[in-house]
């Protein structure tokens, strides 16, 4: 079985190799020629050395003297080789990590394209920190081997030259160092058996790791707030463990392999040298052949490693390629029209929700949802937890498509409108307040070319001017990551004044006034009405201030529009809308009637206990 999983594992990371050879034609070629240029002076640097000690080394011993030409000779021979090997040394390093480099940032980009192509029920699925990893961790693993392979490949030339080289220098002693190498073979077979395994599960651990870690300081107010500290810390400390050991059960594998692999051409050289010094007796060759062979031989293991190099590294890379792979080929994009949404000019537009269902998997959560917004209308949509009204607002501003039904702007199906249309009309801002680590400018305008007099347009719309130009640096403020260093309120107006700025016909707010008070409030929504460039305004509502600066409202039950009108009439004829609404200030009344008769909160739950302990001793009996 490990047999099969390290050929299937080989034939793999050999595509996933040929992949960037095709790739990075030129840059491969110019690589491997460099690497071939360094092989073939490391062998004739053995020729150099043979031919220094057979004509200036032992003439030196033997006469006392050495000519000069033959001494400048071999200087020669030597230093013109060890500066061609450098060359070649510089070159193939510099080239295969060009090669590298370029290859795992395209494959960044082509993942970064992908995840912003993908819809965003496809990032529903999968957790932030495997998407980290899918473009970090997993795009540098693919294309490791890619650093070691042009020298792997160029010294096939050193392994050529050299064997053929000692073949002609004396055949009986290439015999006795070619039976080495069948031992090499093997012991390089079973390393890769042992280690495969063990890569793979490392690089699936690394993985790992980062989706927890990114989880645990995402989560990092929730964390710190809860006091789980300590359960995150033994959480990341287990998976940390695991990832340590598998790294070190790697490291076992190569820590018994390695030296191995560098003895057994220790013992070729030692067996070479036996044998030919007993040659070397009998006259059958000259000490300037023995010397180059046994160099040769040393040389030979080389190549051997090198491949050794890269197959170590497949594993890993293997893993990495199919996790990248499986986002690059990841379905579910969304398709495109190729109409154009009226010019902005063109004022408010008008909405139409027509006959919408949508399902997370088999749980439909939206049942034929129907309404219509006219233009510059302001309309609230109401309904208590779950009954679908953030999945509603993700439809209207396409982010996910309706599985029935269409949503219209102006008549037109957003399916239907080219890239770039939805947003260029339509505004969303999201429950959950997002800011980028800078300045107030680049949350607002996104480092788009927008004149900061329109800037403090937006601004002042949001009601977020007077503070903002109390910061220290006004604009330039920068404002932290996620905008720590602004309160709750003052994140949400920043963030709508960043839609107001593009001047959308259509805004929608997902409850992005929760932390304003309700007079700040009722100014953004008098002001986004009364504006020069008013938009249609769809605002998820629960508090009743909100609700009542509504033209319409539309009450949303269990997925489905069970009532709309006006406020007053739908508190008037609606009992399940009434009862939502009214909640808060019936419990008020409750509480104050409760105070009045003198009755506490102490007595009125143990009255409920006794009535809970009677009953079950009813069900008992």
């Amino acid at each position: 079985m490990a047999s099969k999983v390290t050929s299937a594992v080989m034939r793999q990371g050999l595509r996933v190799l040929g992949v960037a050879v095709r790739t990075e034609k030129a840059v491969f070629a110019l690589a491997v020629l460099a690497s071939a240029v360094y092989g073939g002076m490391t062998v004739a640097s053995a020729w150099a050395l043979g031919w220094a000690t057979e004509n200036v080394v032992l003439p030196a011993f033997a006469e006392g003297r050495v000519g000069a030409g033959a001494l400048w000779a071999g200087a020669g021979f030597i230093l013109g080789t060890a500066l061609l090997k450098a060359l070649g040394v510089a070159g193939r390093r510099i080239l295969a990590g060009v090669m590298q480099y370029r290859m795992q940032a395209r494959s960044r980009r082509d993942v970064t394209k992908q995840y912003l192509r993908l819809p965003l029920s496809w990032h529903h699925r999968h957790p932030t920190g495997q998407l980290l990893s899918n473009a970090s961790a997993d795009a540098e693993a693919a294309w490791a081997p890619l650093a070691p392979l042009p020298m792997a490949v160029g010294v096939i030339v050193m392994l050529v030259t050299a064997a053929v080289a000692m073949v002609f220098t004396d055949l009986v002693l290439a015999l006795v160092g070619f039976l080495i190498f069948p031992a090499i073979a093997v012991l390089n077979l079973v390393y890769q058996r042992r280690l495969s395994p063990l890569a793979t599960r490392a690089q699936q651990l690394r993985a790992e790791v980062s989706e927890i870690a990114h989880e645990s300081f995402d989560g990092a107010l929730v964390v710190k707030t809860l006091g789980r500290e300590d359960l995150e810390t033994k959480r990341f400390q287990r998976r940390a463990h695991e990832l340590r050991d598998a790294n070190i059960a790697v490291g076992r594998v190569r820590g018994l392999f390695d030296p191995m692999l560098e003895a057994l051409p220790t013992l070729g050289v030692l067996a070479v040298l036996a044998v030919g010094a007993m040659r070397l007796s009998g006259g059958a060759i000259g000490s300037g052949d023995l010397v180059q062979v046994a160099y040769l031989f040393t040389l030979l293991a080389f190549p051997i490693r090198a491949l050794g190099w890269v197959l170590a590294e497949l594993p890993r890379s293997v893993v990495g390629w199919q996790r990248v792979q499986a986002v690059l080929d990841a379905t579910g994009s969304m398709d495109y029209g190729t109409r154009e949404a009226a010019a902005p000019e063109a004022g408010p537009a008008a909405l139409e929700v027509r006959g919408v269902s949508y399902s997370y998997g088999d749980a439909e959560v939206l049942h034929d949802v129907a309404f219509e917004v006219p233009a510059g209308r302001t309309v609230a949509l109401v309904g208590p937890t779950g009954s679908g009204k953030s999945t509603l607002v993700q439809l209207l501003v396409r982010l996910v498509d309706p599985g029935r039904g269409a949503v219209l702007l102006d008549g037109a199906d957003l399916r239907e409108l080219a890239y770039g249309e939805v947003a260029s009309s339509v505004a969303l801002v999201p429950q959950q307040t997002f800011l980028f680590d800078d300045t107030v400018r680049g949350n607002v305008a996104l480092n788009l070319d927008t004149p900061d007099e329109d800037v403090w347009a937006a601004l002042r719309l949001a009601q977020a001017d007077g503070f903002v130009a109390r910061l220290p640096e006004g604009l330039d403020t920068r404002v932290g990551e996620r905008g720590a260093s602004l309160s709750g309120g003052q994140r949400q107006r920043v963030a709508l004044a960043r839609a107001i700025v593009r001047r959308p016909r259509l805004l929608v707010l997902d409850d992005a006034t929760s932390s304003v008070d309700p007079q700040v409030e009722a100014k953004i929504l008098y002001g986004l009405r009364d504006a020069a460039e008013a938009s249609t305004v769809v605002v998820v509502a629960y508090r009743m201030a909100t609700i009542a600066l509504a033209d319409e409202v539309v009450f949303l039950d269990h997925g489905r529009v069970v009532d709309r009108g006006p406020h007053e009439e739908l508190v008037e004829r609606c009992a399940g809308y009434r009862n939502l609404v009214t909640a808060y200030e019936r419990e008020e009344a409750e509480r104050a009637a409760i105070d009045v008769a003198g009755v506490t909160g102490e007595e009125i739950e143990e009255e409920i206990e006794k009535a809970i302990a009677g009953e079950e001793e009813e069900v008992s009996a």
